[in-house]
């Protein structure tokens, strides 16, 4: 449904975005993780249609959106990190108010406000103002603005930044929901989500592509070291164990008269079968094996740990030439 081909977008001399190829499917609910200055937001507003790349194009259902920018954006709603709201209106005002610069007509604003008001259950505050409601309810007014007019791309920027971990998790199920009829593309620092509501994911560093896939795949082709716990009684299994194919370190301590070996392995090959078939050749009792994968976020470190300190450098650079850009698209509007 969006392709993203070669997109690349610069603020003066800093690369924001260089050279970024994706697809996503319809229905798909994609998490997009980086560091700060890492182009997330960058490339979601070009996705939206708000930013223009500087090369390359992107593409909903094999067109180019800049063909007919007007009717790419009717196809999106977006939730930025910011979300700005009103605080003086009223949530049912506020979402007339939406309506209206969509352009809606009378029923579809009085079709798409209740249908977004049950979605994200906000009946509780629909007459409350704005700058009364929790961060947890201002979170899903900015989500039901986003979807009142029935979008088919859900783009959503950090959308439970500050919140506590309650209101995280309320956010998080909600999102679940919304996808379950939209694309949704979901940019967040906190890998639970990713890994509770997305089906891929794409990894940015420094503007470009790091790796995309699922949460498994990630971990199988980027998890590095495998570790393995094993806690057993008899003879000669610390060097037994530490002599398997495969194993590259291990480290040793006795737990209540048992030995308790952790094993490091750089090979993709799952060395339990060997483990315990040595276990019993050796009469061994084996009392613990089990295998640590890589986390998430330990791939994410791996990933995108390189050159950090000027990443740093890049996200202040990038936020002040973004304002002066937004500034130059409200001039010129």
């Amino acid at each position: 449904m969006i392709a993203v081909e070669g997109v690349s977008k610069r603020y003066g001399s800093v690369t924001a975005v260089d050279d970024l190829s994706f697809t996503v499917d319809r229905g798909e609910v994609v998490g997009f993780l980086g560091p700060n200055g890492a182009g997330k937001t960058t490339i979601m507003r070009m996705i939206t249609g708000t930013l223009q790349p500087d090369k390359g194009e992107v593409l909903f259902d094999g067109t180019p959106i800049t063909e007919n920018l007007t009717a790419a954006k009717r196809r999106v709603g977006y939730l930025p990190e910011a979300n700005p709201l009103y605080d003086e209106m009223l949530v049912a005002d506020y979402l007339q108010h939406v309506a209206d610069l969509r352009g809606l007509s009378v029923t579809d604003t009085r079709l798409g406000i209740a249908s977004a008001v049950e979605e994200t259950a906000l009946g509780a505050v629909f007459y409350r103002p704005i700058g009364e409601c929790s961060k947890g309810y201002r979170q899903r007014v900015g989500l039901a603005a986003a979807i009142l007019h029935h979008p088919e791309v859900l783009i959503l920027d950090e959308p439970t930044e500050g919140l506590d971990p309650n209101q995280r998790v309320e956010i998080r199920r909600l999102v679940s929901s919304l996808g379950r009829e939209r694309t949704v593309l979901l940019s967040t620092h906190v890998m639970q989500e990713v890994e509770a509501t997305c089906s891929r994911v794409v990894i940015l560093s420094r503007g470009a592509l790091a790796a995309i896939g699922s949460v498994q795949e990630l971990l199988e082709n980027h998890g590095g070291t495998a570790r393995y716990v094993v806690e057993a009684q008899g003879t000669g299994i610390t060097e037994t164990l530490s002599g398997l194919s495969g194993v590259s370190g291990h480290t040793v301590e006795e737990v209540e008269g048992r030995i308790r070996v952790v094993l490091e392995a750089m090979t993709k090959e799952d060395l339990r079968p060997k483990i315990f078939a040595v276990a019993r050749d050796n009469s061994w009792v084996l009392w613990e094996l089990h295998r640590e994968r890589a986390s998430l976020e330990q791939v994410f470190r791996d990933l995108t740990s390189e050159g950090l300190e000027e990443e740093d450098t890049q996200v202040v650079v990038s936020q002040e030439a973004s304002a002066v850009e937004g500034y130059r698209v409200d001039e010129d509007s």
